[in-house]
């Protein structure tokens, strides 16, 4: 009876122990990733073109952020338009993703009824984005109505392609956002990278890509790291985010940011990487450049 009373004990003494050491290596893993990051006097490596979005600093003016991206060393600010053009350029910046054609994030190319506006919209905004010396111009499939992904496609396609066609002379690539449909967009119909890389294969150009979302990405399929080794040739840009609640990229989120941002690389893929979290802590500025440095692989 003793022995079998030791034998529980030393179970449960080494079951404790193995608990502690993983929880140790699961809470650590960031923390030790960016620690070695950060060395070499906080420069980056210039393996990952680092972005930022400018709407998740909304008490920010665009020149603080301008300020704050240059001195952290970040490339280019995501989601302005032309009003903001100058202001980047006076910082050096890049317009990554440019935006100010959609209508919005529900009515896009997947319906037809928008065609007309999007054509008037897009048609005045790609040459603007191509005169400033930008490429990437963002757009949306919108909502799914009810349609079948064959309804979507086709809509897409046939909205689409004229779009791209200007794209295409102006040297600029349209990219549609993969946004989730579980949480934050019910019924957007682009929700998966397979039914992005499909409308990508249909229109069948250099000039049309995705922006794959990794935080919209893991709520709606996960698989994360395999799904981009399988399409990253359909990806023109990136957007990050904390899983779940789109907050800081650290310790307390489900995903390992270092090996998303590995796979990115050795895929090759040589646009912008955007950071785009909701930074709870006070210091917004240090809970950004402490996650350009967790991605700076």
């Amino acid at each position: 009876m003793a022995s079998n009373q030791n034998r529980r004990s030393a179970i449960k003494s080494m079951i404790a122990g193995t608990a502690a050491i993983g929880a140790s290596g699961v809470l650590s893993s960031f923390t030790t990733e960016n620690e070695k990051n950060m060395q070499a006097d906080n420069k980056l490596k210039g393996n990952i073109n680092h972005a930022v979005c400018r709407w998740c600093y909304g008490d920010f003016t665009v020149d603080q952020l301008c300020a704050a991206a240059k001195d952290i060393g970040i490339k280019g600010i995501d989601l302005v338009g032309p009003s903001d053009w100058p202001t980047l350029k006076k910082y050096g910046l890049f317009s990554s993703m440019c935006n100010g054609a959609e209508i919005n994030l529900t009515d896009g190319f997947g319906d037809k009824q928008f065609h007309a506006k999007l054509h008037e919209n897009y048609t005045k905004m790609i040459p603007l984005v191509a005169e400033a010396g930008y490429k990437n111009l963002i757009c949306f499939s919108g909502s799914r109505r009810g349609k079948t992904d064959e309804e979507g496609w086709n809509n897409c396609v046939e909205g689409l392609k004229p779009m791209v066609a200007l794209a295409e002379k102006h040297n600029i690539i349209l990219v549609m956002e993969l946004l989730n449909s579980k949480i934050d967009h019910k019924d957007y119909q682009c929700d998966r990278v397979e039914w992005g890389a499909e409308l990508c294969r249909r229109i069948g150009s250099e000039h049309f890509k995705l922006l794959y979302d990794i935080y919209h990405m893991q709520i709606d399929e996960g698989d994360v790291i395999r799904n981009i080794r399988a399409n990253h040739q359909y990806i023109a840009h990136y957007h990050t985010g904390g899983v779940p609640g789109r907050n800081e990229i650290d310790e307390t989120q489900e995903l390992y940011y270092p090996a998303i941002m590995r796979a990115i690389v050795e895929v090759g893929h040589k646009g912008f990487v955007a950071q785009e979290f909701i930074p709870k802590q006070k210091d917004k500025i240090a809970s950004l450049k402490k996650a350009v440095h967790i991605c700076d692989v």
